[in-house]
């Protein structure tokens, strides 16, 4: 088997098509089926059948769709700590939900590569329905964000920090006159100014605003959480927040918090790495780090961003 061929066989499992692998690798359908046609021979398994619902894999095709990933991650990973050796450099990829990455990620980032001179740092946003696919594949080392859930064994996840969202007005918001919890209806009817988390389906913000049963057009979504909230400073409308990142602003009475059902909700942030037997040193080296007590103060009073100057001391991705 080459990489060419499972790289063909896995865009076909992918994408349900043969015509859609073969737009999505930048090929032509017969170099397609030429690959694949080569891990049917070699294989002695047709893989998959064309069927008037779509494409049918045959048990021995469903396997491979699963080992191929993780075989043509193992080769990219290989490549690159080949070339990391070479330039006596290691890298990290991260992958986190936007608002681990605004608000914790710079600060504890910033620590963790004091301790080392030779290590590089890659992060990425996405949401966190897609962590286990994107470590099972092997296209990064370690996701951060809710705690998962995951096939027994696949993958090891570890609790490293509580945290809890808030909503909060600014001091001239007509909500800050109500002397109990906001009704559901009432917190439907407001401007939300929202950051990134927002435009996921699956992350706390989301779920809090399906509970809310906040309309589409109710919803104003801005680059950067810090955005969202400078702009609830200012009375235009209701935001959410980390509480530990607005503890000075709520001190100073630049921020108002609401209460409501279900706010203020807590979640806990966790590592997800690949089985320990798996394991990069470096990655075994974060997931160490990122529980001591120096990475904890670091991500509660670290720099992250500010509406003026989003630009973490790493390079962040946002991927749709």
């Amino acid at each position: 088997m080459t990489p060419s061929q499972l790289r063909a066989f896995t865009a076909v499992a992918r994408n349900g098509s043969v015509k859609d692998a073969a737009v999505e690798l930048g090929v032509t359908e017969s170099a397609v089926s030429l690959q694949v046609g080569a891990l049917r021979k070699e294989l002695d398994d047709q893989l998959f059948a064309r069927t008037a619902s779509g494409l049918a894999f045959t048990p021995g095709g469903l396997r491979l769709a699963s080992r191929a990933s993780e075989m043509l991650g193992l080769q990219d990973q290989t490549v690159r700590e080949v070339n990391q050796a070479r330039q006596g450099r290691r890298l990290l990829r991260i992958v986190s939900t936007s608002l681990f990455a605004e608000h914790c990620a710079p600060g504890m980032i910033e620590l963790f590569l004091g301790r080392a001179d030779d290590f590089d740092v890659e992060l990425s946003v996405r949401q966190d329905s897609q962590f286990g696919k994107l470590l099972a594949s092997r296209a990064l080392d370690v996701a951060i964000g809710p705690e998962l859930r995951s096939p027994e064994g696949s993958f090891v996840c570890k609790p490293f920090l509580k945290y809890e969202i808030v909503a909060v007005v600014g001091p001239g918001h007509p909500l800050t006159t109500t002397t109990a919890s906001a009704r559901k209806q009432v917190l439907r009817e407001q401007t939300w100014l929202l950051g990134p988390s927002a435009t996921g389906s699956d992350g706390a913000v989301s779920r809090l605003l399906r509970q809310f049963d906040v309309p589409e057009d109710r919803q104003r979504i801005f680059q950067s959480h810090a955005a969202a909230l400078e702009e609830a400073k200012r009375g235009s409308g209701i935001a959410f927040a980390l509480s530990f990142a607005i503890s000075a602003d709520l001190t100073r009475r630049r921020l108002v918090l609401v209460r409501g059902p279900g706010l203020p909700a807590e979640g806990t942030w966790s590592t997800m790495t690949l089985p320990e037997h798996s394991l990069q040193p470096a990655v075994a080296e974060l997931t160490r780090f990122i529980s001591t007590p120096r990475a904890i103060q670091a991500m509660l009073r670290g720099s992250g961003v500010n509406v003026g100057h989003f630009r973490p001391s790493i390079h962040v991705t946002l991927w749709k």
